[in-house]
């Protein structure tokens, strides 16, 4: 996977007092709500495991974790359309705040390179909301593409970043297809629905920051951008933009499905609302 790389982090100011403050008490506050939450999050999974298997009160748990998250980190949430049930989303990517915004509106899988899985907290918060982590290695792509249609046709809603990297937060890149062909095994599509979304992050007029600020990419550290947003961040919103799902079968291949999924994150991204879903009419269902 290539790492964008195509524009210089933003420059900032150093940080006053009162934003070094609000940071410190946001951590703190983070902290205490992660060790209140994890444990009551773990016993409902062991519940759900051993005992009721249509128990689902710690998914509850996670989404008002998000939301707790997201609004420590400053951010107000905004959403259009709605998600699809089960199948997959697939989204831009500004970085590490994304999964944030999509996991506050639902019950979401998130496919992520395995790499995240050994980052301190965020690894361990992956890890034990079932993520799928999947290697770069050619010769694991069988095996992940049959683990991504096994959770699908047990009903899980997965959500992965095409884009294979994350970026400003100002544009959405070629969308890689590799991921796709999990939906056309043998070259020929499923009827798996495909949703695309589009995520926007705004910061606060009020605070003077760029509008790449909550974008997460190159070599930027993870922890100093994190502490950046906990202490800068206020009165900012992040749009999370549902499209029209596409199914699988009306397109020809897994890199037509790619492209119009593109074209739709693209345009909601740009224009800040939903799009039509674009199936070729001579391939569509009935």
């Amino acid at each position: 996977m290539n790492t964008w790389n195509d524009a210089e982090p933003p420059v900032l100011p150093s940080r006053s007092a009162m934003q070094r403050v609000r940071g410190t008490l946001r951590l703190l506050a983070l902290c205490a709500m992660t060790l209140a939450l994890v444990p009551i999050f773990l016993l409902g999974r062991w519940v759900r495991g051993a005992i009721v298997p249509s128990f689902g009160g710690h998914f509850w748990i996670a989404r008002q974790w998000s939301r707790g998250c997201l609004a420590l980190c400053g951010l107000s949430l905004r959403v259009q359309g709605t998600p699809i049930p089960a199948g997959a989303l697939v989204a831009n990517h500004a970085g590490w705040l994304d999964i944030l915004p999509l996991r506050s509106v639902g019950l979401i899988y998130f496919v992520s390179k395995a790499e995240v899985m050994h980052w301190p907290i965020i690894g361990f918060i992956t890890r034990i909301t079932g993520t799928v982590f999947i290697e770069r290695r050619r010769s694991e792509i069988k095996a992940q593409e049959m683990l991504l249609r096994e959770r699908i046709e047990a009903g899980d809603l997965l959500c992965f970043f095409p884009e294979g990297t994350s970026t400003d937060g100002l544009r959405v890149v070629r969308f890689k297809t590799a991921l796709f062909s999990a939906f056309y095994p043998d070259g020929v599509g499923t009827d798996a629905l495909i949703q695309p979304v589009s995520v926007r992050y705004q910061p606060g007029a009020a605070t003077g920051l760029p509008d790449s600020f909550f974008g997460w990419w190159g070599d930027m550290p993870l922890e100093p951008h994190i502490w950046e947003v906990l202490c800068r961040s206020r009165g900012g919103t992040v749009d999370v933009i549902f499209h029209e799902p596409l199914r699988c079968d009306a397109f020809p291949d897994r890199k037509a499905i790619a492209e119009a999924c593109e074209r739709m994150v693209r345009d909601g991204h740009q224009n800040g609302r939903p799009s039509p879903a674009a199936i070729p009419e001579r391939e569509a269902h009935p």
